[in-house]
């Protein structure tokens, strides 16, 4: 990843260019392997008796709260935080990571196996927004008209694109 990636330089050609050639993750560790460490690490503080999903579930959020507090009363925020500290981007980092610690245990201790169900999702979210159908509007999937201009049944809350609901 660039500098920008990991909290360097936030301006300049550098960080310009980095926006330009995309962000990727690292391919390791794998959810996997974050599963694995954070199971070891509950383990040698005798720590599973309290992660029942319940309170893992309000830690989770507890922590997305701490993520939303870096974001408060800033704005719009540009991708890649080009106006964002060091400090800052180390403060963002460390809550993501209390965020994907949480919900990796989460879905640990409510058997879900994550990387499949994101494919599934992917897969689900695919068939409500086709790409040819909705490409650059934010509608929810029940706004939107069958051919021939009957509207989408259903509705079930979920979030609209750019809402949570939509990767990449």
């Amino acid at each position: 990843t660039s500098g920008t990636a990991r909290g360097g330089n936030p301006g300049g050609k550098g960080a310009a260019m980095a926006a330009a050639a995309g962000f990727t993750f690292s391919s390791e560790p794998s959810l996997e392997a974050i599963r694995k460490l954070q199971a070891a690490f509950v383990e040698e503080r005798d720590w599973d008796q309290y992660h029942e999903p319940r309170n893992l579930l309000l830690a989770l959020v507890g922590e997305v709260g701490e993520t939303a507090e870096l974001f408060q009363w800033r704005g719009e925020v540009k991708a890649g935080l080009p106006d964002w500290t060091d400090k800052e981007r180390e403060a963002l980092s460390n809550e993501l990571s209390d965020v994907l610690i949480y919900l990796v245990r989460l879905a640990e201790k409510c058997h879900v196996d994550l990387p499949q169900a994101v494919l599934r999702k992917l897969e689900l979210n695919g068939q409500k927004y086709p790409a040819g159908r909705v490409r650059g509007s934010s509608k929810k999937y029940t706004e939107y008209t069958e051919p021939g201009g009957a509207e989408q049944a259903g509705g079930s809350g979920e979030p609209r694109p750019g809402q949570g609901d939509k990767v990449g």
